[in-house]
């Protein structure tokens, strides 16, 4: 997927597209922690929550790259995921859009 090539206006659309799917991850992150960190009683409970940020940021920062090689497998995981919608990725070239659909049901 290396060689695939990407317009100007597919850039702008995947740049948008990447950057809303991560907002909303985020945001359900820091909904959750907040949720985590207010049942916190024992100093256990505090290396949980550190375990599990640990552990999401590992998740989150491989996720979210924005090589333009893997650009098709990431979209596809975050549909997949529901982080983002095939709708949002409307002005992809459509052989594009195709594949991430068909990587998004495997």
């Amino acid at each position: 997927m290396s060689d695939v090539e990407w317009s100007q206006v597919e850039k702008e659309v995947a740049q948008e597209a990447f950057e809303r799917a991560y907002e909303r991850e985020i945001n359900a992150l820091i909904t959750e922690v907040r949720e985590r960190a207010s049942t916190i009683t024992e100093l256990d409970d505090t290396w949980l929550l550190h375990d599990f940020l640990s552990a999401r940021r590992h998740q989150l920062d491989g996720k979210y790259d924005y090589k333009y090689s893997v650009l098709i497998f990431v979209f596809a995981q975050l549909v997949k995921e529901g982080w983002l919608h095939l709708k949002e990725l409307e002005g992809l070239e459509k052989d594009k859009l195709t594949k991430i659909a068909a990587l998004t049901r495997m």
